[in-house]
């Protein structure tokens, strides 16, 4: 991470203690129809998953994202949420940048995401492409969406 301790705000990866400041901003997005809910025991279970966003020393947590980790070459960036007083400032961006850092870290060729706000992946790289192109093991969070299967989503993908 380009962050260095002590810096901030910053982004680093998630611990424990962070999970129920990351549920209850994932779930007020999710409550708004913007994200898929998240319960807390599936957070605590993909801890590993989430980057957050700290704006100061011992400072609740302001953004989440995630790279969810698919198969053998495909990884999502999912629950992207950035705090209301927090938008507009580049955070998102950051947030993306480091999931997209370690998926080429772990040597995941492409990247995908479910949005509805495809401008904002568009400016980062990536590309609109068709539902139907991504597995059918993605399709497993998909059950769980309240729209399933009238997905309004747009997915969006970037080659690493």
């Amino acid at each position: 991470m380009e962050d260095e301790k002590g810096t901030y705000p910053r982004i680093r990866k998630a611990v424990a203690a962070d999970i129920e400041t990351v549920h209850k901003l994932v779930n007020f997005f999710a409550n708004e129809g913007l994200l898929l809910p998240r319960s807390l025991s599936e957070l605590y279970e993909h801890l590993r998953d989430y980057f957050v966003l700290e704006m100061d020393p011992g400072g609740i947590v302001q953004g989440v994202c995630g790279l969810g980790i698919c198969w053998n070459d495909l990884a999502e960036i999912e629950s992207l949420a950035i705090a209301e007083a927090q938008q507009g400032k580049g955070f998102g961006r950051r947030l993306v940048e480091e999931c997209l850092k370690e998926a080429g870290i772990l040597e995941l060729n492409r990247v995908f995401t479910l949005t509805y706000v495809p401008e904002f992946f568009r400016k980062l790289g990536f590309k609109e492409i068709d539902k139907s192109l991504l597995p059918q093991k993605i399709w497993a969070d998909c059950l769980k969406c309240p729209k399933f299967p009238n997905c309004d989503e747009t997915a969006l993908m970037i080659d690493l």
